[in-house]
């Protein structure tokens, strides 16, 4: 599947000509907040597709600074009320999402079944949770969850969410009636702390937030996280 035409089919994102950071005007989060929590699955092999991910050469958080600057005021926020972010995934090249195809279509791979998608068929992922085009790869989305830490803020322990990050099925759904009242109320808090500052959430799922209004709506980048 071309890269070429999956961005410049109808209906989806042009891709922009930009091949570093600089020039797409990504920022990393920690020159606007040095020690918030990291993460970044996809640059490691805990993630659901096993192995690292194409074009993730460092774990950092990169995000266009409209984006940056908004996730740094919800972090500071939540430091006045002793709680943190830690972030899993912001930026995604446009390469990462066509690994992730590449991974769904492989069904005989189902190493990571037990834990990202234990009550579906893989062959189900791709479309409602693995699209060919990913809004991160337009550089104002974050994926994160909440931690609460001690009078301290000394440890800091993320809150239960009822699912780990990039659990396939509908319990990671926002507002899933099967997940506990205290990890809705974590969700709340979450969610709260993310829309002050103008993110939206994806009701699938309880870590995915968008900066609403996107800097760059209808481009997407594919320069590697480094």
């Amino acid at each position: 599947m071309a890269l070429a035409n999956l961005v410049h089919a109808d209906g989806t994102p042009h891709l922009s000509p930009a091949t570093t950071p600089a020039q797409a005007g990504l920022v990393d989060i920690r020159r606007l907040a040095p020690d918030i929590a990291e993460d970044i699955k996809y640059a490691g092999s805990d993630n659901f597709v096993g192995t690292p991910v194409d074009g993730y050469l460092a774990p950092k958080c990169l995000l266009l600074q409209p984006a940056a600057d908004a996730l740094a005021r919800v972090e500071r926020d939540l430091r006045a009320q002793h709680q943190r972010l830690e972030l899993f995934d912001c930026y995604r090249p446009a390469r990462a999402v066509q690994h992730f195809v590449r991974w769904a279509g492989d069904l005989a791979d189902q190493r990571t079944k037990a834990t990202h998608y234990p009550t579906l068929d893989k062959s189900k992922l791709l479309g409602d949770y693995i699209a060919p085009v990913s809004g991160h790869s337009r550089g104002a989305t974050v994926d994160l969850t909440l931690m609460q830490c001690d009078a301290a803020d000394t440890h800091c322990a993320p809150l239960d969410m009822g699912t780990d990050f990039d659990y396939f099925g509908t319990l990671a759904n926002t507002d899933s009636p099967d997940a506990t009242a205290t990890q809705h109320a974590n969700r709340e808090r979450l969610k709260h702390a993310m829309e002050r500052e103008g993110f939206r959430n994806y009701a699938m799922e309880w870590w995915h937030y968008t900066l609403s209004p996107e800097p760059t709506p209808d481009l997407i980048y594919d320069v590697p996280v480094q």
